[in-house]
């Protein structure tokens, strides 16, 4: 046989080999596969994927968590922060899902979250979407693979976030920036200012150390134009060498993303307190929240205008306030763990609450000794009596000498 027949014969049989293992090997690891379920239950069993979250009806968490299905969000760049967003959102059971970003997955990725090396050459947006599907076949995924920067396609990304939502065709519940680039964030603003749609903007330092969210409401807050944007100080010296890329962590844009998704929850379903602005320092365990108020003479026009509505509305009392002054509830709901037959509950001494409030006010919220110092009277024959004529050398050369 001619050598380079027989070359050619080989080529063919390695060929065959190849699809034969990948085969065999998509055979294998779809063995398990997760069904649509039509309507979420809170029953305990192990096929019910919902059972866990569910259960926080139960706790008194959140009132109605089924109403997850009837949000749609839009998540912008899909890098170590927004495909783990994706990826926790899809687990938790989010209506719908619009994945904007327009690379493709690489080697270099694969020290963050969520992407596999198989991936590489994909489109994010495609890869996302392959993975999520599998995870969650009841979500539903839009994906858009391009720059939302350009001019080309800035008008598609505004259409798709003011038409997305896969119940009534109109605007998106919320935007997710996870980008990592100004004019990103800057395109973002724009749009949400325009539309008058919420979004939370995050990010990760360039030292990989420290993350935050900010929460974006139209005329509310500070939008991104408002003031230059906020980060978290690492404390430590920044140095930047030529030719050197950014650092970047699992483990940061892993906290920065559940940080990010809870706050989603949170504004969603209605529970718990959320921040406007939410930091974090690995280096230092600091959480920093504050609140920045939106520039009277902001450059973004749009953004002058909703300030303009919004004090009109408030003026009215037609604006919800419920983000910035959460009252407790006149009336709440007894809790009783399901297994707690003999109706056992807690019952915080309001009078020890408010002393220990007076007795810590000096100290930062959320934070308290350990243990409290003792206020010991000392007595006169404790006390220690001191020659102030004798000279500090002097002193020093009698403790050398004891």
């Amino acid at each position: 046989m001619d050598p380079q027949q027989r070359i050619r014969q080989l080529e063919a049989e390695i060929e065959n080999l190849k699809k034969q293992l990948q085969e065999t090997t998509s055979t294998t690891l779809n063995t398990t596969k997760r069904e649509k379920i039509e309507t979420i239950s809170s029953e305990v069993k192990d096929d019910n994927p919902y059972s866990r979250l569910m259960a926080l009806k139960s706790m008194g968490i959140v009132k109605n968590y089924e109403k997850i299905r009837d949000f749609s969000i839009a998540v912008v760049g899909l890098g170590g922060v927004g495909a783990v967003v994706c990826e926790m959102l899809t687990r938790c059971g989010i209506g719908k899902l619009i994945l904007f970003d327009f690379d493709t997955v690489t080697l270099a990725n694969m020290n963050r979250l969520f992407y596999t090396p198989e991936q590489a050459g994909l489109t994010k947006v495609e890869a996302s979407k392959q993975t999520l599907s599998k995870i969650n076949p009841d979500v539903l995924f839009d994906t858009q693979s391009y720059n939302i920067t350009s001019i080309e396609y800035f008008d598609e990304f505004m259409k798709c976030i003011n038409t997305g939502h896969h119940l009534n065709g109109g605007k998106v519940d919320l935007v997710l920036s996870c980008v990592d680039n100004f004019e990103a964030r800057v395109a973002i603003n724009r749009a949400c200012n325009e539309l008058n749609i919420r979004w939370i903007e995050s990010g990760v330092s360039e030292d990989a150390v420290c993350g935050h969210i900010q929460f974006m409401v139209p005329g509310l807050t500070a939008c991104y134009e408002c003031a230059p944007p906020l980060i978290v100080a690492s404390g430590i010296k920044q140095v930047k060498r030529e030719g050197v890329c950014a650092a970047s962590l699992p483990t940061t844009m892993g906290i920065t993303a559940g940080l990010l998704v809870q706050a989603v929850l949170k504004y969603l379903l209605k529970f718990g307190k959320i921040s406007y602005y939410l930091g974090y320092s690995a280096m230092t365990d600091y959480f920093p929240t504050m609140k920045v108020r939106p520039n009277p003479t902001c450059t973004n026009q749009c953004c002058v205008k909703r300030q303009e509505e919004v004090k009109l509305l408030i003026e009215k009392n037609e604006f919800d306030l419920s983000l910035e002054d959460e009252e407790e509830e006149k009336h709440e709901e007894k809790i009783e763990h399901q297994e707690n037959e003999w109706g056992i509950e807690t019952i915080v001494d309001e009078k020890d609450y408010v002393e220990d409030e007076k007795k810590h006010s000096h100290l930062s919220h959320g934070v308290e000794y350990q243990y409290e110092k003792e206020n010991k009277k000392v007595h006169d024959h404790e006390l220690v009596n001191v020659d102030h004529s004798q000279d500090l050398e002097e002193l020093m050369k009698q403790l050398q000498e004891l």
